[in-house]
């Protein structure tokens, strides 16, 4: 964190010959975010994989999200910062998941020495920023939500990115981003760490990568056609290009959402020739090996007075998994079957989805939502011939809409994951979560 900290001094060191800027004060917001989490999982016996059977935590989240305005001038300078606060209810030793020394923390909080989770844990995370006409360069904690970098909100708390990032907005219906990452704190963590991908990112001696550099463009062609392309390579792993397109079309009573992505990954520098930064896969006579992948996936929505209906196929090809940054205590990718449990992007998998939500607000229940998702994986390359996976995934939503607690949510969420994958355990899971948001500034 203390890059971040450097960042800010900086930034304060400037803001403090601007002191009472109109702007900078003036804009600034704050909002305290609460979050109550409450986890079940049952590892069904399967396999050989000698993971802990039954999982439950529960815990209370504290977030505090800053962010100043600009100080005048041609160039506009800022502040943001979140701080964050995860406390424990409850979690016993035998439900907290028992890490080995291969593994990281619980499902939701940080071990201690004795193996149990710990009371409580937090961070701060600093951001200095600056602007001029219509391009933003941010230092600091970063939150990306990108095709190749996507930050986790899954649990407790979120996980954080630490680096730096332009964002430009000079030419109309183009956006423009680059950056470059340096570390990343887990989402049940209050350490920064190096980045790493499936199959060498072990705890203890894995191999890590301190530079993740990404750009790209969104370049919206009409209001309703999007078209993206990002690259991303995390050093000594990976590289990958992203080309995407997103277009709405109203047919009828509705709006027909298309969503396209492919992904083509390859091999850099230490991935392609040395086993302890092999990625995972299946490359014939073992399974790891370097980079390989090309993952292509269609996503359609129809949307209807308040139903709608989906379906997906995705092929990941190769010899290798599809690889994103993941340190192996939680991460998200920006794949369309990137699930509750698992991310249906093996080598040779091929994955088709069905889908269906309804916004109950069509029927007098504003802020009552609920969804179902089912998705079926087959054709994974393994040592024992091609091995299949199914996820049903149930979420059930509700905001208060309005009155004395507006904002107020809760959610349940279960999912169910079954394979004849070797070394694997069925999975069921269900996540009970409380959110409530209060404006400070």
């Amino acid at each position: 964190m203390y890059k971040s900290t450097l960042a800010l001094a900086v930034a304060v060191g400037v803001l403090a010959q601007q002191a009472g800027a109109a702007g900078f004060i003036e804009d600034s917001k704050a909002t305290l975010k609460l979050r109550n989490f409450y986890i079940n999982t049952d590892n069904r016996n399967h396999g050989t994989n000698t993971s802990t059977n039954y999982q439950e935590e529960w815990g209370q989240g504290f977030q505090v999200d800053y962010a100043s305005g600009f100080t005048q001038g041609t160039v506009g300078f800022g502040v943001d910062a979140i701080a964050l606060l995860g406390v424990r209810l409850d979690s016993g030793k035998g439900r907290h998941g028992n890490p080995t020394s291969a593994s990281y923390a619980g499902s939701v909080f940080p071990t201690d020495s004795s193996g149990r989770a710990v009371d409580e844990y937090s961070s701060l995370g600093l951001t200095a920023k600056a602007k001029i006409s219509q391009t933003e360069l941010r230092y600091g904690t970063l939150l990306p939500k990108l095709p190749v970098i996507s930050y986790n909100d899954g649990r407790l708390l979120p996980q954080t990115f630490e680096g730096g990032q332009i964002t430009s907005n000079e030419f109309k219906d183009l956006t423009l981003i680059g950056g470059q990452i340096e570390h990343v704190k887990g989402r049940n963590s209050s350490n920064n760490e190096e980045m790493s991908i499936a199959g060498a990112n072990n705890a203890r001696t894995g191999k890590f990568s301190n530079k993740f550099l990404y750009a790209g463009a969104d370049y919206k062609v009409t209001k309703d056609l999007l078209l993206q392309y990002y690259y991303g390579n995390l050093e000594d792993f990976y590289k990958q290009h992203f080309l995407g397109a997103v277009h709405n079309w109203a047919i009828g009573p509705g709006v027909l959402k298309s969503d396209f992505r492919y992904f083509h990954s390859t091999d850099d520098g230490a991935n392609s020739n040395d086993p302890a930064y092999f990625t995972s896969g299946w490359y014939g006579n073992g399974t790891k090996g370097k980079v390989d992948n090309d993952l292509y996936s269609a996503l359609f929505l129809y949307t209807v007075q308040g139903h709608t209906f989906g379906g997906g196929y995705q092929v990941s090809s190769g010899d290798s998994d599809f690889p994103w940054l993941n340190q192996g205590d939680g991460s998200s990718n920006y794949t369309i079957t990137d699930s509750q449990i698992q991310k249906f992007g093996r080598a040779g998998e091929r994955t088709w989805q069905a889908r269906y939500s309804y916004d109950f607000a069509k029927v007098g229940l504003a802020g009552a939502t609920a969804g179902v998702t089912y998705l079926k994986g087959d054709n994974i390359d393994s040592a024992i011939g091609d091995r299949t996976e199914w996820e049903r995934d149930i979420t059930v939503a509700y905001v208060v809409p309005e009155g004395t607690l507006k904002g107020l949510g809760i959610m349940w969420k279960n999912a169910t994951w079954r394979s004849d994958i070797a070394n694997t355990k069925d999975q069921d899971e269900n996540r009970l979560i409380l959110s409530y948001s209060i404006p400070l500034l």
